[in-house]
C-alpha cells in the first residue's frame, strides 16, 4: 500500500516539532533527553486519546527501523577491534557472568510471573542491558573516570553490548518459526558466529582501507555517504541471513572504527545519528500502548528489582573471584546494575518485529527503561559516595591516610 507523500511529510514534521519541544523541557528539568523523546512519542501516538497526531504507523515503523540501524552503527564506531582486544580478561569474564546470569535469573522470574517462553526470553535479554552512555556520563561528573572500577565498567559494558546484540540475533532467528528446536537454535548460533567472524576477519581487511581511500579525497559528503552506505549494506546482509539488522549495523560501525579516518567519520555521522536516534525513540514511544500499564506495572517493578539484584550479585562475585578489591568490586557492581538502556528498547522491538514476542512487552520494557534511566544517575552517584565514605572510615579505623574522592589509591 502506497503512503501519500503528504502524510509522510506531515508525520515527519509532527515528530520533529513535538520531539524538539519535549527534549527542551526535559533539558531544562535536567533529565535525560531520551525520556523526552519517548514522552513525545506517547503524546503523538495512536494509543493516546483523544486522537493520534500520526496518520500512518507504517511510517513510524520505517523511522524506527532506520533509527535502530544508525543508532547501533554509531555505538559500533566507539569500539574498534584493537580496543576490544585491550579490554582484558577481567572485563570479559565479568560481562559474560553478568549477561548470562541476569538472562537466566530474569527468564525464570518472567516465567514465574506467567509470561510465555519467548516473551520471557526477550524480556530477560532486555533487562540484561546496561547503558554505557548514562554510566560514563555520571562517572565523568564525579571525576571518577581514572578509578579502576570505571575502567572495568567501561570494558564490561563494551563486551556486554556485543553479547546482547549477538544474542538478539540468535533469539530472533530461532523465534521466527515459533518452534523451540535445538537444531534451529544451533543453526542460528552458527550463522550468527559465522557472520561475526566473517565481518571481523574479512571485513576488517577491506572496509577500513576503502574508507581511508575515500577519506583521501577530502570530500566530507562522499565520506559520510559511504559510511552510511556501509551501515545499511551490512544491515541488509544480516537481514538476508536472518540476523538482526542491529547486529549488522553494529559490526559495520566496528569496521569503520578500524579506519584511520574514523575520527572524522564519527564527527560527520553524529548529526545523522542524532536525527534518526530521535526518530527511533519517538517511534518507540508512539507505538507503546500505555493503557496496558495497570496490567503490568507490578511485574515491571519486580523485574527491575530482579535486574538490579542479579547484575549486582553477578558482577560483584565475578570481580572478587578475579582478585579485584572489595571497593572496586562494589563500585563496578553498582555502576553496572543501576541502568537499563536504549538497547533494551531495540531488543523489545526486535522480538516483536519477527513475531516471536507479544506486543505488550514493548510498553513494559519502555516503562522499565524510563524508570531505570531516571534512577540510574542517583544510584551511581550516591552508591559511589557511600563507598567512598566507607573507605575513609576504614582507613581511619586502620590508621591509614585518607584519600580524595577522585584518587586511584585502591587496595589490590
Amino acid at each position: 500500500m502506497e503512503i501519500p507523500i503528504e502524510q509522510i511529510l506531515q508525520d515527519f514534521a509532527v515528530i520533529m516539532i513535538i520531539a524538539s519541544v519535549m527534549t527542551l523541557i526535559f533539558y531544562r528539568l535536567k533529565q535525560p533527553v531520551v525520556i523526552g523523546f519517548i514522552v513525545a512519542g506517547i503524546i503523538i501516538g495512536p494509543n493516546t486519546p483523544p486522537f493520534s497526531l500520526i496518520h500512518n504507523t507504517d511510517v513510524l515503523n520505517l523511522f524506527a527501523e532506520m533509527g535502530v540501524i544508525l543508532l547501533l552503527f554509531s555505538v559500533g564506531m566507539e569500539f574498534p577491534i584493537q580496543r576490544l582486544k585491550r579490554i582484558g580478561r577481567k572485563a570479559i569474564i565479568i560481562a559474560t557472568s553478568e549477561a548470562f546470569g541476569t538472562l537466566a535469573i530474569g527468564f525464570f522470574t518472567a516465567q514465574a510471573l506467567g509470561l510465555g517462553f519467548y516473551d520471557s526470553l526477550f524480556i530477560a535479554l532486555a533487562i540484561s542491558v546496561t547503558s554505557t552512555v548514562i554510566v560514563m556520563r555520571v562517572l565523568g561528573e564525579l571525576n571518577m573516570m581514572k578509578e579502576e572500577a570505571a575502567t572495568l565498567i567501561l570494558g564490561t559494558a563494551i563486551i556486554e553490548d556485543i553479547l546482547i546484540i549477538s544474542l538478539l540475533a540468535i533469539f530472533q532467528s530461532s523465534g521466527v518459526s515459533g518452534d523451540i528446536s535445538v537444531n534451529e537454535i544451533m543453526i542460528s548460533i552458527a550463522i550468527t558466529i559465522g557472520f561475526i567472524v566473517g565481518v571481523l576477519i574479512v571485513g576488517s581487511k577491506i572496509v577500513p582501507k576503502l574508507m581511508d581511500v575515500i577519506a583521501r579525497t577530502n570530500q566530507h559528503d562522499v565520506l559520510i555517504v559511504a559510511a552510511v552506505g556501509v551501515a545499511f549494506g551490512f544491515a541488509f546482509i544480516s537481514f538476508q541471513l536472518g540476523i538482526s539488522v542491529a547486529a549488522g549495523a553494529f559490526f559495520a560501525g566496528v569496521l569503520i572504527a578500524e579506519s584511520r579516518s574514523h575520527a572524522v567519520t564519527s564527527v560527520l555521522a553524529t548529526p545523522v545519528k542524532d536525527i534518526f536516534a530521535a526518530l527511533f525513540f519517538v517511534s518507540v514511544g508512539a507505538l507503546m500502548d500505555f493503557k496496558l500499564i495497570p496490567l503490568f506495572i507490578i511485574p515491571a517493578l519486580i523485574l527491575i528489582g530482579v535486574s538490579i539484584g542479579a547484575k549486582f550479585l553477578t558482577v560483584y562475585l565475578s570481580s572478587r573471584l578475579q582478585g579485584v578489591s572489595n571497593l572496586s568490586s562494589t563500585r563496578t557492581a553498582v555502576g553496572l546494575s543501576s541502568s537499563g538502556g536504549e538497547i533494551a528498547l531495540v531488543v523489545a522491538k526486535g522480538g516483536i518485529d519477527v513475531g516471536a514476542a507479544s506486543p505488550f512487552i514493548l510498553p513494559m520494557i519502555g516503562t522499565m527503561t524510563i524508570i531505570t534511566t531516571f534512577i540510574s544517575p542517583y544510584v551511581i552517584k550516591y552508591g559511589w559516595k557511600f563507598t567512598e565514605r566507607y573507605r575513609k572510615d576504614q582507613d581511619k579505623d586502620n590508621g591509614l591516610p585518607q584519600s580524595g574522592a577522585g584518587s586511584n589509591s585502591e587496595a589490590h
